[in-house]
């Protein structure tokens, strides 16, 4: 590395410290402190089974003593984006909104709330009645399907995580 290379990494590395930047997990991080302080709510169905599981996975799992409960309502539609000249549809678009509330436990003040929302595809290929041919099968678009359901959650809760930590200064105590 030359020299002009690490004058610039050196500078831009003051430059962040001098904007007030500090690393979200680092020792005064809004994070700090927070790992297993929020107790997400139980699923209750596929979908709601992978945003929890993700969740704790980023966040911690919150025990009966969590300083937070974080209660989510997922709404789900699907529509069709691919459509053929025989007016078949090959892709799906899977959408989702995701209302949250994080409430503090002891007080049962709502803390934090909003909504999300996000988007996956997938490739769901049909039986073609003029060629006679088939393009996929039942077995792979559900596959497919759920694949797309569980990126989706993913994203959600990714999404999620990075609201709650951003905002953690204001709503913590």
């Amino acid at each position: 590395m030359s020299w002009s290379r690490r004058t610039l990494l050196v500078g831009a590395a003051a430059a962040v410290a001098a904007c007030g930047f500090t690393p979200v997990y680092g020792p005064q991080g809004a994070a700090r402190g927070l790992r297993g302080q929020i107790a997400v709510d139980p699923p209750r169905d596929p979908e709601g089974y992978v945003l929890v599981r993700q969740l704790e996975d980023r966040l911690g799992r919150g025990s009966g003593g969590a300083a937070y409960r974080l209660s989510a309502d997922i709404a789900l539609a699907e529509d069709g984006l691919g459509i053929t000249p025989d007016q078949e549809i090959t892709r799906r678009r899977l959408r989702a909104n995701l209302a949250y509330r994080l409430t503090h436990t002891e007080s049962g003040d709502v803390v934090a709330s909003g909504t999300l929302r996000n988007f996956t595809s997938y490739s769901a290929p049909v039986f073609s009645a003029n060629r006679g041919t088939i393009a996929g099968n039942t077995v792979s678009v559900r596959a497919a399907e759920q694949d797309a359901r569980e990126r989706l959650m993913t994203l959600l809760a990714d999404q999620l995580v990075a609201r709650l930590l951003a905002t953690a200064p204001e709503w913590r105590r």
